[in-house]
């Protein structure tokens, strides 16, 4: 093998055990689904002036968390519906905001579902799909 191609071999490798490492550094519980809109006609709008459903996440630790690889769904049975964007933080003892809308052409944090106004469930799982929170 070329000395280049063994370097980069090794770097692939150490890059998938630091991703792995991330997630199971995330504390238990420190982040949570908040507050929910189905049906937001003026209370806050995206970055396009729009009225979106949206999704409120809350981490209740004192340190900042990726939530890159994590899940939002509304469905049990797919609980991988909409995976959070590599990158995405949230701070310590902070909100973050997602635009369940079903645009993901757009800018932001847009989920690929909407919420219902006649209720349903929501789910946030962690990389393995398995659920960490959840509210009716």
């Amino acid at each position: 093998m070329k000395k280049g191609t063994i370097f980069s071999l090794v770097l692939f490798c150490s890059i998938l055990m630091n991703c792995s490492e991330k997630y199971k550094n995330m504390p238990e519980g420190c982040v949570v689904i908040n507050e929910l809109l189905p049906v937001n006609t003026s209370v806050m709008a995206d970055q396009n002036g729009e009225y979106d459903d949206w999704i409120e996440l809350y981490n209740k630790c004192s340190l900042d968390l990726d939530l890159s690889g994590y899940y939002l769904s509304d469905n049990k049975s797919k609980t991988g519906k909409w995976q959070i964007p590599e990158g995405t933080t949230i701070g310590a003892n902070s909100y973050l905001i997602f635009w369940a809308d079903g645009d993901t052409t757009q800018t932001g944090l847009h989920c690929n579902f909407k919420l219902s106004s006649d209720g349903e469930n929501l789910y946030f799982s962690n990389p393995e799909k398995l659920i960490i929170d959840e509210i009716e």
